[in-house]
């Protein structure tokens, strides 16, 4: 974190998530330069990180964006001034052609979505088909996308042996926060299923979960597996993280409002939730890190079960240590809250979302957003 942010707490509104300028332009250089060594396109993916007023700062960069509804495609043109990159895993009749007049890039699920709309998109748009290369190390289940009975993606014995006049690209995805190597074994189960349709297509796009700007990520690793494919199969390559993107870029900063004891456990109460503004951390699940705390329990600290504010039993997160205890009115800040959290959030039971700031380069906090009784209502009827 910012030393100054961390200094000046006080001045950030709670619950709020927290972007910091420097780390997503850190990124985002870091991204620039893989994509420029290798020859390649890589653009932002909305799923994980749709912070618009952050778009201008990301245009620098990034040349476009993927999105996978409508409402994304909007969100797009509106806010980065460019046509989408196109994936929604079953395009809507009633959609499709504005979903097309909004794309430059259109990727269709399955080979009866391809016969169903072909006749509206080839010539309006390029046209590809994703792709299941059934193999995936994604650990979690629930994000594994090449899973038996998987509906992301078609299998080669779906596929002839000479693709549609019309299709020019190929689409796969079965990364999640992985690393160079992970792609090298993966582009080697794409290979040998899917080859020879790899030399007809103008375009491969390698999806998402390419984490390049974590620590300890073998960049040039990565150059030399994009050079060497695109090369091979003279075509565009094009990769669409969303996690690189505001990987380690920012807070969600929360108070405690009450300090109670359970049956001999100490439980601190938030100002946020971790079912409503963190839903991640359960489904993936994993526990997020808290500054100026020990991330598991330390013998003779402090030591405290945080809950969200909801009624829901299951809203709380493992047990942390502190130095001192805990206090109402205490910050607590939880790290790396800006991918993929904010695209989830929820008003269940009517709580507020957090507030949505930047810590601009200058050092200044600049509040973008915040949220009332509307935010809540408009979602219901």
């Amino acid at each position: 974190m910012n030393t100054t942010l961390h200094q000046r707490l006080d001045t950030i509104p709670s619950p709020s998530f927290v972007l910091e300028e420097a780390k997503l332009r850190r990124n985002l250089e870091l991204i620039d330069s893989v994509q420029k060594a290798a020859g390649v396109t890589i653009i932002l993916a909305l799923k994980g990180f749709s912070m618009y007023s952050a778009f201008p700062l990301v245009r620098e960069y990034l040349s476009g964006a993927t999105a996978s509804s409508l409402n994304e495609i909007k969100l797009v043109n509106d806010y980065m001034g460019v046509q989408a990159h196109a994936y929604i895993p079953a395009y809507r009749d009633d959609e499709f052609d504005e979903v097309v007049q909004r794309s430059s890039h259109l990727t269709f699920n399955s080979w009866s979505q391809w016969e169903r709309f072909k006749d509206r998109a080839v010539g309006r748009v390029s046209c590809g088909i994703r792709v299941n290369p059934q193999y995936s190390e994604v650990a979690t289940e629930m994000y594994n996308p090449c899973v038996p009975g998987s509906r992301l993606g078609v299998t080669r014995d779906q596929l002839p042996d000479q693709l549609s006049e019309g299709l020019e690209g190929i689409h796969f995805h079965t990364l999640c926060e992985n690393d160079s190597f992970t792609l090298e074994r993966t582009l080697n189960a794409l290979e040998s299923r899917f080859g020879d349709l790899l030399h007809q297509v103008k375009w491969v796009n390698f999806g998402g979960g390419h984490l390049m700007t974590r620590e300890g990520y073998d960049t040039n690793h990565l150059v030399q597996l994009l050079t060497a494919f695109r090369q091979k199969y003279n075509v565009h390559v094009i990769l669409e993280p969303g996690s690189a993107i505001a990987w380690q870029t920012g807070v969600l900063v929360s108070t405690v409002l009450d300090v109670l004891d359970s049956q001999g456990i100490q439980v601190a109460i938030l100002d946020t939730s971790f079912a409503a503004h963190m839903p991640d951390t359960l489904e993936m699940p994993y526990k997020p890190r808290i500054l100026d705390s020990y991330h598991e329990p330390v013998a003779g600290k402090p030591t405290y079960r945080l809950g969200g504010m909801t009624c829901l039993a299951g809203d709380f997160m493992g047990d942390y240590s502190f130095d001192k205890p805990l206090a109402i009115g205490d910050k607590i800040v939880f790290d790396d809250m800006i991918h993929y959290t904010m695209v989830k959030t929820t008003t269940f039971n009517g709580v507020n979302l957090p507030n949505i700031g930047i810590w601009k380069e200058s050092d200044e906090f600049q509040l973008v957003r915040t949220y009332g009784y509307d935010s809540f209502k408009d979602r219901l009827s």
